[in-house]
């Protein structure tokens, strides 16, 4: 199967991206995108049964899908899913780095510690391991090089109130996004981030109810499509390598950022 693959894409090139987080929201919509474009889509997350939910869907829209459950907070889970990759396509165009939690609304001196462990796992060990394997990938493929792009935050430019795990993890991503882009440049691995305000999401849900200020106030906040961030997302990724868009902010227009800081 693996050297069949390999066959096939030297007599057809076709590019390869990995999504984590794929089985709902903004992993779900990206992954349909990619496939729309013609990539072969690698699937990640914890829930077998929304993962195949994905894969039905990019099937419905012309494109390849292989299914990996997937925990990335796990070392050993992260290295299964690059080796399932590299044996079924041989390579790997594309990472995007989409798997993410949040802890409790919680003042920081009342946040438990395994809730604040399970946000830096997830948001920042998880993308590190991934990022990680999917570097080494690049580099001794043929022809080297790929695209890793992070999903970021709003919280990586400004924090929300009682938010200290996801806020930091998110500001740390920051950092390892400049790191894997200086990193990369000897082997033609560029590095994105994208840092997302309310897309419509199960995360984002209560926002529509109302959400806490940085004033004490609660007020409704607008959010935007996952369509929107997937093709922001699918922008970036057709990009040649020699080109990159470094930071993306893609909000809803009235949300209150602006003057949030």
């Amino acid at each position: 199967m693996a050297e069949q693959n390999r066959t096939e894409q030297k007599e057809k090139p076709y590019r390869v991206a990995l999504v984590t987080g794929a089985g709902s929201g903004i992993g779900r919509a990206v992954a349909v995108a990619l496939a729309g474009a013609g990539y072969q889509v690698v699937l990640a997350g914890r829930r077998t049964a929304e993962l195949e939910t994905t894969a039905a869907l990019l099937g419905a829209a012309g494109g390849g899908a292989l299914a990996v459950p997937a925990d990335v907070a796990d070392p050993l889970s992260v290295a299964h899913l690059f080796a399932e990759t590299e044996k079924t396509f041989g390579r790997l165009d594309l990472l995007f780095n989409n798997a993410g939690t949040a802890g409790p609304p919680l003042p920081l001196d009342e946040m438990p510690l395994e809730a604040w462990r399970k946000v830096v796992d997830v948001n920042l060990n998880g993308a590190f391991y991934c990022a990680r394997a999917a570097m080494g990938l690049m580099k001794r493929q043929r022809p080297r090089g790929g695209r890793i792009i992070n999903n970021g935050s709003i919280s990586a430019i400004s924090p929300r109130p009682l938010s200290a795990p996801y806020t930091a993890t998110k500001h740390a991503l920051t950092g390892l996004t400049k790191s894997i882009s200086l990193d990369g440049r000897a082997d033609d691995i560029a590095c994105s981030q994208i840092d997302i305000g309310n897309a419509a999401t199960e995360l984002t849900s209560r926002m529509a109810d109302g959400i806490l200020q940085a004033n004490g106030t609660v007020m409704s906040e607008p959010r935007i499509e996952v369509a929107h961030v997937a093709e922001a997302v699918l922008y970036i990724a057709n990009l040649p390598l020699k080109a990159n868009v470094q930071f993306m902010t893609l909000m809803a227009t009235k949300m209150p950022l602006i003057g949030r800081g």
